[in-house]
C-alpha cells in the first residue's frame, strides 16, 4: 500500500559527481518510488565529466563543452528521483540513526533518513568549475583564451591530472616554450619505476622539459612575465602558470557532524560498510573518505555496490553486512589525443603504451561511456 507523499522517507545525496550521480541512478533502480524520495544535491545543474576538463579547457576541437557537461534529466530510471541545484553547507543530525536535515547555503532545509556524502574533491586552476551554466561557460572560454595567447606553459604538478594538462596543452601545438615543476617524479609513487619512467619518457618525447623537486611558491596571473621557483630557479620567459596539483577533500560542511568525522587531511572516517562511526544511516562515497587507495572514479562502481546495498538493508531495519575491501589499483594517463601510458597492478604488474591509452581513454576521454551511465 502507498503511502501519502509527506510520509516518505528521504534519502538525500549531496554531491552530483561521479559517484554521486552512479549511486543516485542505481537506487532509482532499488527503491520504491512510492515509499522513497531520491534527492540529490549539486552545485550545478550538471555533471562535469572531469576526466575530459583539462581537454575541455584547451581547445574547442570536438566541442567538449557539449558533451563533458552532462544534464541530471535522465538520470534517475522512471523518473525516481530528484536532482536539485545546491549547495549544502551542513548537516544536522537529530539523534544518530534516526535522520536529521541537510542546511543549504539559501537557508533551505532538506529532512533525510539516510545521507549519502558524495562531494568530491575541490580542484586548483582550470578544474575549479564555478557553479553556474553561464559562469562554467566564460570559465570555459577564458582558459581557452588564455592557453592560446600563451606562448611559454609552466603546469605545476606531476600527478594525472598535471599531466593530462601538459598533454592536452599540446594538442595545440602552438606553444613556444613548456614546462613542468613539481616535488618528485611523474605520477603517485604508489605506482611502480617502471611506469613512472615510461610516463616521463613519454611526456619528455612532447618536448616538455621536467623539473623535479621543485615548487613554484606562489602562482602568478596569467600573463605575468616570469617565475621563479622556491629554490630560486627562473624561467624567465613563462607567461602562463597554470596549477595542477592535488585536490583537497571537499568536505568542509561535512565537520558539523562532529570533531571526530573527519581526518586531519579532511577525509571522511568510514567504517568497511562506508557508514561513519557513531552515525547510523549516513554513508560516504568517492575520494572524501579515507581509505588507503588512490582517489579515482574507478573506485566508483565498488563503493556504490557496497553503500547502495547497506542502504537498503539500513531502511529495511536489517545489519549493514555488505563491505567494502578495496579496489584494484589503475590508472591510465593521456599524453595528447593519440597516446600515453597505463598500469594494471594484476600478475605481474601491466604497464600498456599508446594502443592501449588511445583505445580506452585518450581519444573519447570516457565521455562516451559517462553519458550513458546517466541515461544519454
Amino acid at each position: 500500500m502507498s503511502k501519502k507523499n509527506d510520509d516518505k522517507k528521504n534519502i538525500v545525496i549531496v554531491g552530483g559527481g561521479h559517484s554521486g550521480s552512479l549511486l543516485a541512478r542505481d537506487l532509482s533502480t532499488k527503491l520504491d518510488a512510492s515509499l522513497y524520495n531520491i534527492i540529490l544535491i549539486n552545485e550545478r545543474p550538471y555533471y562535469v565529466i572531469l576526466i575530459a576538463g583539462a581537454r575541455l579547457n584547451v581547445t574547442s576541437e570536438g566541442a567538449l563543452e557539449d558533451r563533458a557537461l552532462v544534464p541530471y534529466d535522465k538520470l534517475f530510471i522512471n523518473g525516481n528521483g530528484t536532482a536539485k541545484v545546491g549547495k549544502v553547507t551542513a548537516v544536522e543530525e537529530a539523534t544518530p540513526g534516526k535522520g536529521g536535515e541537510v542546511v543549504l547555503e539559501d537557508g533551505e532545509r532538506i529532512p533525510y533518513t539516510v545521507l549519502v556524502l558524495a562531494s568530491g574533491s575541490s580542484w586548483p586552476g582550470p578544474l575549479n568549475f564555478p557553479q553556474t551554466d553561464a559562469d562554467v561557460q566564460a570559465h570555459i572560454a577564458r582558459w581557452r583564451k588564455t592557453y592560446e595567447a600563451a606562448k611559454h606553459v609552466v603546469v605545476v604538478g606531476g600527478g594525472a591530472v598535471g599531466i593530462d594538462c601538459w598533454g592536452s596543452e599540446r594538442c595545440l601545438a602552438r606553444q613556444e616554450g613548456h614546462h613542468r615543476a613539481g616535488q618528485r617524479p611523474p605520477t603517485e609513487p604508489a605506482y611502480p619505476d617502471k611506469f613512472r619512467k615510461d610516463i616521463e619518457r613519454r611526456v619528455r618525447l612532447q618536448n616538455i622539459e621536467i623539473i623535479f623537486n621543485e615548487q613554484a611558491g606562489e602562482i602568478p596571473p596569467p600573463g605575468t612575465l616570469g617565475l621563479t621557483l622556491k629554490s630560486g630557479k627562473t624561467i624567465p620567459d613563462a607567461d602562463l602558470v597554470v596549477p595542477a596539483f592535488g585536490p583537497r577533500a571537499n568536505t568542509g560542511f561535512v565537520a558539523s557532524l562532529g570533531s571526530d568525522v573527519l581526518t586531519d587531511k579532511g577525509f571522511v572516517k568510514v567504517k568497511p560498510t562506508l557508514e561513519l562511526p557513531a552515525h547510523p544511516g549516513v554513508f560516504a562515497v568517492g575520494d572524501i573518505i579515507e581509505w588507503n587507495e588512490q582517489k579515482q572514479a574507478a573506485k566508483a562502481g565498488a563503493h556504490i555496490a557496497v553503500v547502495a546495498a547497506n542502504i537498503v538493508s539500513f531502511l529495511q531495519d536489517k545489519p549493514l553486512k555488505k563491505e567494502y575491501k578495496g579496489s584494484l589499483e589503475m590508472i591510465v594517463i593521456p599524453v595528447g589525443k593519440n597516446g600515453g601510458s597505463g598500469y594494471f597492478d594484476v600478475l605481474w604488474g601491466i604497464v600498456v603504451g599508446d594502443f592501449i591509452t588511445r583505445l580506452t581513454k585518450a581519444k573519447d576521454l570516457f565521455v562516451t561511456k559517462s553519458r550513458s551511465a546517466r541515461g544519454y
